[in-house]
């Protein structure tokens, strides 16, 4: 197999362009071992039985993208999800990441470097998947192997489309690698509806219920029947298509998706210890390789991380960004453990001529108290010990996976779409597990406010906060924005739903690309 070895992944594309793009891992002994590095030919393809899989490592590959250049999961897409959110604030200096900033306080526009990041890294990530689409049936592998990778990329797909269309609402739909006589065409090029987009994911997402493996009959870390339904409620529940959402959930609650259950720590769920355990469901995978080639999220956890201020003189851990909201922090009922498991607190600074103890993390560390850190809390789910867990060296690509969806999320979106069917013994039973590992009482009959009182501290940090108020809002008009009000920001009904679509992007377009309202 030949390849052609470019220095780095492209850091601008536009639309019609990134649909083009294709980058595959190379050979290696485990999956995702090494980073996107080289394209592959139709002939590698044709006579490699084993050059299929490198395809679509290569789409799990690009969810690696991050830094502050195209992005995936990376900084910019925290910022758009948990600091667009009232769980978290921008934090570090004040004046530190404007582009940052601006989407914390509502004061964003089109030429945002935050949302054009997102927007690249996201049709990058679909043009991949498209490159793999398009090139998988060439494959001499066996036609059930075939079947499988297509289904893995259907899903991989779809996920990417659904956090365009939640960031977004209606953009261009590339279903296909376009022929070189279409890259210009207004097919490409303009937005395809909101629903329009949902009705690719569905489709997309059910083919992959259909044809993935169980839990345990693939690699772990690959796309599987239980991702593909579980993805699939959680669009239907956005969809308010409630019946789907509780019967796909029902599958895997009972079993017959894989065997699932809740993490007994809640804390270890975001440890190496949790990684890819009873409760995930599916995860972004970022291990430590031989080769420490930075198989992982470029800044996700060191951005996040406390950052020193005041008299410093300590090693801190990061940039400071994403910092829990006093919101937050109030959000949790007394002896809930995911508080402590949730929020990195640092102490206050001692009295004079008393000693401050700091704040002691699960590994040992220690950070000073707030005289010498800046922000008074943190991430604890971005936390990567540097002393306990593996890692290459390198603390920009700290190999930190991110859970995209787990156990307790469906058990979450069983409740809420129980609830809206009426059948509120079902919704008590799925609340119920969730609220027991917390350490909390039950619930016997919860109402709609109480399941999404539990969805936000079960889930906070994880990068689904804003989008659910978003979502929230669409079911009961009026929440959105006294929740914003009382952090003393101002969300605009009509506009701040989505984020504007970036005017490099309508640049490229020619103009074919419409703006989003109000921006």
């Amino acid at each position: 197999m030949s390849f052609q070895l470019p220095t780095s992944l492209p850091r601008r594309i536009g639309t019609a362009a990134l649909a083009l793009t294709m980058v595959v891992a190379s050979g290696c002994k485990d999956f995702l071992d090494v980073a996107p590095q080289g394209q592959l030919s139709e002939d590698a393809i044709r006579n490699d039985p084993a050059a299929a899989q490198k395809l679509v490592d290569g789409v799990y590959n690009v969810m690696y993208l991050g830094g502050f250049g195209p992005d995936v999961h990376g900084l910019q897409y925290v910022i758009l999800t948990d600091i667009a959110s009232d769980d978290s604030d921008k934090g570090s200096t004040p004046n530190d990441y404007t582009d940052a900033l601006t989407v914390d306080n509502f004061t964003l526009t089109a030429t945002n470097g935050t949302v054009n990041n997102s927007w690249n890294g996201y049709f990058q990530a679909v043009g991949r998947a498209n490159q793999a689409l398009d090139k998988i049936p060439l494959s001499p592998a066996p036609e059930a192997d075939k079947n499988r990778l297509i289904s893995e990329v259907r899903f991989l797909r779809a996920y990417f489309y659904f956090n365009l269309v939640r960031l977004f609402g209606g953009v261009p739909l590339l279903d296909r690698v376009p022929q070189t006589s279409e890259i210009n065409s207004p097919e490409f090029q303009q937005r395809a509806s909101a629903d329009a987009i949902y009705d690719f994911i569905i489709s997309d997402l059910q083919f992959a219920a259909d044809n993935l493996p169980l839990k345990g009959a693939t690699q772990t870390g690959r796309a599987t029947k239980a991702a593909a339904q579980g993805m699939l409620a959680k669009v239907y529940l956005y969809r308010k298509n409630y019946q789907q959402a509780y019967d796909l959930t029902n599958e895997i609650i009972q079993g017959r998706s894989g065997a699932y259950a809740l993490q007994n720590n809640y804390a270890e769920i975001w440890r190496t210890a949790g990684a890819n355990g009873s409760e995930s469901i599916f995860e972004v995978q970022a291990g430590v390789n031989a080769a420490c080639n930075n198989s992982a999220v470029e800044l996700y956890t060191v951005s996040q991380g406390p950052r020193s201020g005041g008299r410093g003189g300590w090693a801190d851990l990061g940039f400071g960004f994403n910092n829990p909201t006093t919101s937050l922090v109030n959000a949790y009922e007394p002896n809930d453990v995911r508080r402590a498991g949730t929020i990195i607190f640092i102490q206050p600074t001692a009295p004079a001529g008393q000693r401050s103890t700091g704040t002691v993390l699960w590994d040992g560390f220690r950070i000073p108290s707030k005289d010498s850190v800046e922000n008074f809390r943190y991430s604890y789910k971005a936390y990567h010990s540097r002393t306990r867990e593996a890692s290459c060296g390198n603390n920009d690509f700290l190999p930190k996976n991110i859970r995209v969806l787990r156990y307790a999320e469906i058990l979450l979106i069983n409740a809420e779409a129980a609830r809206q069917i009426g059948n509120t013994a079902a919704a008590a039973t799925s609340l119920n597990l969730v609220r027991r590992r917390a350490g909390l009482a039950a619930i016997p009959a919860p109402t709609l406010l109480q399941i999404w009182q539990e969805h936000r501290v079960e889930l906070a940090l994880e990068h689904d906060r804003f989008f659910d108020l978003v979502r929230q809002e669409s079911v009961q008009p009026g929440r959105i924005v006294p929740i914003f009000a009382a952090q003393g920001k101002t969300f605009v009904k009509g506009k701040h739903e989505l984020f504007p679509i970036p005017q490099p992007q309508i640049d490229l377009s020619g103009g074919q690309l419409t703006q989003n309202p109000g921006y």
